[in-house]
Order: C-alpha cells, then sequence, then structure tokens
C-alpha cells in the first residue's frame, strides 16, 4: 500500500513530487480502493519522469477544466488544482454515459440474463415496435449499428430539457435506412433503447440492477449521483448520468484493470474484451466505447493500439490504456473556440514523460476532419417534430401528452433539487453529491 503523499502544489495543479533525477527502485503498484481516498503514488515511483507530468498537467489546467485526475498503476500522481472543491459534485458525463451503459450490459451478460447475439424482440413487450426493429441484435446496439436513421442533436435535444414522452417509443419510430451491422451510424435513441431493453432482460429497474452490479462494489453510493429518466421513467442511456468525478476516475480505473476490482470481478475479462474491441462496422468503436483503431489514431496521440476512451460532450473523458496502467480522467466545459490542440499537447506531454517503457514522440497535432454542422446526420430535425408526435418519426399514438396509452409526467419531474442539464449543485440534503 502507497503511503499518503502530500501533494506539491503547483501554479497549474498538483504533481505528487519526486526527488530530481532519482530513479525509484522498483515500481510502485497501488489497490483501487471502495472507499474515498486513493492511494498515492510520484511520478518517478509509478516509471514517469515528474518534470514530463508537470508539463503535462500545466498543458491541462485550463479555465474548461472542472476535475483533472491523472493514474498509473492504480496509484494517483497528479490532479488539477479544483479537484478539492469539485470532486463530489456529480457533473453530466454527457456520451461517456454510453459506455456506463455498456458495463451494466456487461453485467445483465455475465448473470446469464442477457445474450449479446439475441435480437431484441427476445425482450420486449408483445406489440412494440415492428418486426424490423425488434430483429435488431443487442450486439448492433451496443456498436452503434442497428441500421436505424440517427439526426444526432435532434435525438439528443428533447432529452436536454427533459422533454421526451417515451424514448423507447421514440427509438422504434427511426426508419430503419440500411440491413443492421452493415453501418456505424452515431445514434442516441438506440442507446436508449439498449437500456430498456437491458431493463427488461434483469426484470427490475435499470438503476436499480447498475446500483448493484456495477456501482455498489466499487463504493459509488445512490446518494452520489443522479441519472436522468425520460418523462415515462425510462433512463436516458445517450447521456445525463451527472457523476461525481471522484467516482468517473472509478470506473476509468475499472475497465484499464478489464473489469476487475481487486479480488473481485464485478465485469468479467471475457465481456471486457469483447467491449474494448473493434466492431466489424467500425475499427474505432467497440461496446460504446471509441477505441485507438488506425482511423482513429489522432484521438489517441502516441498511445498504444489497446487505448480506449468513455468519451463525452465538451471534454468529459476518460482514457484509459491498460498495457500502460493509465487512467487520465478530465471533466469540465470546453466551449467552442477552446483550443483544438489541447488534447494532443496534453497527451504529448505525458507520452513523453514515459520511461518505463519509453514510448514514441507523436510529433506536432495535425488538422482533423471538420464535421459541419449542416450534415443531415447532425441537423436533421424529423427525430424533434416525431418527439411532438408530428410527422413521419412519431411512433403511432406517442405525442407530448399521451405515449403508448400513459400521460408522461412534467418535465424533470424526478429530479432531486439543484439537478440540471449540467450537474448537481446545492446544499439541500436530497442533492446528489459525495460529502
Amino acid at each position: 500500500m502507497a503511503a499518503a503523499i502530500t501533494a506539491l502544489t503547483l501554479a497549474s495543479g498538483a504533481v505528487l513530487p519526486g526527488a530530481a533525477g532519482a530513479e525509484p527502485a522498483a515500481t510502485e503498484q497501488c489497490e483501487v480502493s471502495s472507499g474515498r481516498t486513493p492511494q498515492a503514488a510520484t511520478p518517478a515511483q509509478v516509471g514517469l519522469d515528474p518534470g514530463g507530468v508537470a508539463t503535462a498537467m500545466e498543458l491541462a489546467v485550463d479555465p474548461t477544466r472542472f476535475n483533472i485526475q491523472l493514474y498509473r498503476n492504480d496509484c494517483l500522481i497528479a490532479t488539477g488544482p479544483r479537484n478539492a472543491e469539485s470532486g463530489g459534485v456529480p457533473w453530466n458525463l454527457w456520451s461517456g454515459t454510453k459506455s456506463v451503459v455498456a458495463l451494466v450490459a456487461g453485467a445483465a451478460v455475465d448473470a446469464g440474463l442477457l445474450r449479446i447475439d439475441d435480437p431484441i424482440d427476445r425482450y420486449l413487450p408483445a406489440g412494440l415496435g415492428d418486426a424490423e426493429h425488434r430483429a435488431i441484435t443487442v450486439r448492433n446496439l451496443l456498436t452503434e449499428s442497428s441500421g436505424m436513421e440517427v439526426a444526432v442533436a435532434a435525438e439528443g435535444a428533447t432529452g436536454l430539457a427533459q422533454l421526451d414522452p417515451n424514448v423507447v417509443a421514440q427509438a422504434l419510430a427511426m426508419p430503419i435506412e440500411r440491413p443492421q451491422g452493415t453501418m456505424f451510424r452515431y445514434s442516441q435513441r438506440a442507446v436508449d433503447l439498449l437500456v430498456f431493453v437491458i431493463q427488461q432482460a434483469v426484470g427490475e429497474d435499470f438503476q436499480t440492477f447498475a446500483q448493484r452490479k456495477l456501482f455498489d462494489p466499487l463504493g459509488i453510493a445512490r446518494s452520489d449521483y443522479y441519472w436522468a429518466r425520460d418523462r415515462a421513467g425510462n433512463t436516458y442511456g445517450h447521456a445525463h448520468l451527472m457523476l461525481p468525478p471522484d467516482d468517473f476516475a472509478k470506473l476509468g480505473l475499472l475497465v484499464g484493470n478489464r473489469g476487475s476490482w481487486n479480488e473481485v470481478q464485478v465485469i468479467s475479462a471475457e465481456y471486457m474484451h469483447q467491449a474494448l474491441s473493434p466492431s466489424a462496422s467500425m475499427p474505432c468503436y467497440g461496446f460504446l466505447f471509441v477505441i485507438n483503431g488506425e482511423p482513429c489514431r489522432l484521438e489517441f496521440p502516441g498511445l498504444p493500439l489497446d487505448a480506449v476512451k468513455m468519451s463525452g460532450m465538451l471534454r468529459n473523458d476518460s482514457y484509459i490504456v491498460p498495457s500502460l496502467d493509465l487512467v487520465l480522467n478530465w471533466t469540465g466545459l470546453a466551449t467552442f473556440g477552446a483550443s483544438s490542440t489541447y488534447t494532443h499537447d496534453v497527451m504529448r506531454a505525458l507520452v513523453l514523460s514515459f520511461r518505463d517503457p519509453v514510448l514514441p514522440d507523436p510529433g506536432e497535432y495535425q488538422q482533423r476532419p471538420d464535421v459541419s454542422v449542416t450534415d443531415p446526420m447532425i441537423a436533421r430535425p424529423d427525430p424533434f417534430f416525431g418527439t411532438l408526435g408530428i410527422g413521419p418519426y412519431a411512433y403511432p399514438g406517442c405525442n407530448m401528452i399521451e405515449c403508448l396509452g400513459e400521460t408522461p409526467k412534467a418535465p424533470f419531474a424526478d429530479a432531486p433539487p439543484g439537478c440540471l442539464v449540467l450537474g448537481c449543485v446545492g446544499t439541500d440534503p436530497r442533492t446528489p453529491g459525495i460529502r
């Protein structure tokens, strides 16, 4: 067990210090903790150059960052300057939520309650959705290759205000545009549908199952977080898990340890191998994880091929490299105009700090292709109107005031005090957070 070490506060953040130029006698290895104080080590103790890590942290800390945590060998080795005030505050993981859904799916698979190659027809109630949608497999929901049309912004817009009357019906109203499994298409609705399928498979509320099978073993209390639901009570899968950064880091460590948490295999190594491997339709994507496939190397500058990412909008990410025992978590609010070279610059400095092993320099930043907001996949408004019960993207009999024979609740009816879109703040005892 690593001893607690007083952090050296830098102008940019905190790096656990080591003697300049001193080589550690052996590489430190920590144990993950279900408690609230992770074991710590100096960069030198885990085979990194302290000056290089300090440089990486100086580059990482900017006004867009809410919380930064860097781990190697399960040891916390560097933090951001605002971590003490932000580590317990629930923050929207945005699409990082998708990767959490994949972990919960793994728990259901391991329990023998969900089968990856089953059509979802096996789990959906009779009469819900047509035969074409019911033929979609669990695997193709996990790999974003369901064949359904997508309109990324319009699908997600109504969730921001929790206007959705029933995301399951809304997903099943999205037209099928191509055979499943043939093309990767980044769908929000498909993941919302997957959550419902998992819930049906396990026979209990999705969040209750996730708490028992995933969060409890890691010491993540139900009072820590808020996971938003639509107006019918369905848990959102595409975004809106508001989780404290200290707990987000635990999930990154779990993935880095291939589903193991000390002596407990929370998610089987077999499932984790599948989840973190390229899918047939997209070499950069596994089971709702971004992975370091060849077309996505610019997402992982200088990192080995086993690098993966829980990737959220506004740079709410967990970079995980099992072969290096490396986890870098950061949360915040990267707005339009934020530096396009930020991630590359930080990662390059971190890569160059490795002494054991030595990693090649990824070189200067390369401009990435721009995705225009005029792309129909981004901007098509049809799903938004479908939510209102208007047009071909509306599920029969589903609109803002009635859906599947039920009257939806008011928006945010289930939200605790202080929880709205970005996160949860406030002193009300019902407001989630680590206290």
